[in-house]
């Protein structure tokens, strides 16, 4: 990923507030991590992909956005499967390797990652 850009600040968008914005510019997407506050002053996590896409004619330039909210009450389930799939990620995408050994270092790394994500979501 090329760049991020963290934001504290205030902003209602609905009925939802957004305290915290994290923007992870990575090619043609860009990530946007937004702790966010709830009618009911539940904090959550509110994760957008947004990708430039042009027309099929080219003459149009528009961004696609795909959106999950993420509750605290399954940050550390949602932490562990993605570890477990970004290992299997580092594993298998190696021609190099072997079938079926892993990189135990590459393992560290990812939860060392996972770890400080969690520590900046973690209420």
């Amino acid at each position: 990923m090329e760049e991020s850009v963290n934001k504290t600040h205030t902003e209602s968008v609905g009925d939802k507030e957004i305290l915290y914005s994290k923007a992870i510019k990575a090619g043609k997407r860009i990530y946007y991590l937004d702790v966010k506050k709830n009618l009911k002053n539940d904090l959550f996590l509110a994760i957008t992909e947004s990708k430039k896409v042009q027309s099929k004619d080219g003459s149009q330039m528009s961004f696609e956005k795909h959106k999950i909210f993420l509750y605290k009450e399954d940050f550390d389930k949602f932490i562990t499967g993605m570890s477990d799939v970004i290992d299997y990620i580092k594993r298998n995408n190696n021609p190099e390797e072997e079938e079926g050994s892993f990189n135990s270092e590459s393992i560290e790394d990812s939860q060392e990652e996972l770890q400080e994500i969690k520590i900046n979501i973690d209420f």
